[in-house]
């Protein structure tokens, strides 16, 4: 009984709905011809290129390198780490170039022995870093620097913009990681 009322009740409902009227297809859209772009000739003259700035790394770090050999306290003779010296400008930085004219201007003093290029290369190598990657840290510099069984380890930094560019240096003893000195100066 109360399934025939239920579908009675359903057929009246169903009677009661309005039905909906059968729907046209939409017309496509109209196919717009687009005509292929024209080709781009080549310019006549070709932009020169832009020029690399000469630094005269030499000439920027030797005043640096006079006052440091001239500090209070240093050991002739002792083992010196040389740090890459790390890009901190807006621009591109020769820094290979770089440390390499810091390590003659040092190496020509002959206050300090230098860590060799090898074995700086090889304890990079275990340590996992790369030849052109600065240490970034000073701690990571000192850490190298224990790992070579240095007594100092000097760490550079160049800053500013391509315009004016600064270079800081610090020499830290290995052993406590004291600043023993540092010196500033613009790159040229």
């Amino acid at each position: 009984m109360k399934r025939i009322i239920f579908v009675a009740l359903s057929v009246m409902l169903l009677a009661g709905c309005p039905s909906l009227p059968p729907q046209q297809p939409e017309p496509p859209a109209p196919v717009i011809p687009v005509p292929p772009p024209e080709p781009i000739s080549p310019p006549d003259k070709v932009p020169e290129p832009p020029k690399m700035r000469i630094t005269d790394w030499e000439g920027s770090v030797q005043p640096l390198v006079e006052q440091m050999v001239k500090t209070h306290g240093l050991g002739n003779g002792k083992l010196l780490l040389i740090d890459t010296v790390k890009n901190n400008t807006n621009g591109v930085l020769q820094a290979m170039q770089a440390t390499d004219a810091l390590r003659q201007v040092i190496s020509s003093k002959n206050v300090f022995e230098l860590v060799s290029q090898n074995q700086v290369q090889s304890a990079r190598q275990s340590l996992g870093l790369t030849e052109e990657d600065s240490l970034g840290l000073r701690s990571k510099a000192i850490g190298l620097a224990r790992y070579l069984n240095a007594d100092y380890v000097l760490y550079s930094i160049v800053s500013g913009n391509t315009d004016k560019r600064d270079i800081v240096m610090q020499l830290m003893s290995v052993q406590t990681g004291e600043i023993l000195w540092s010196g500033f100066s613009d790159v040229k």
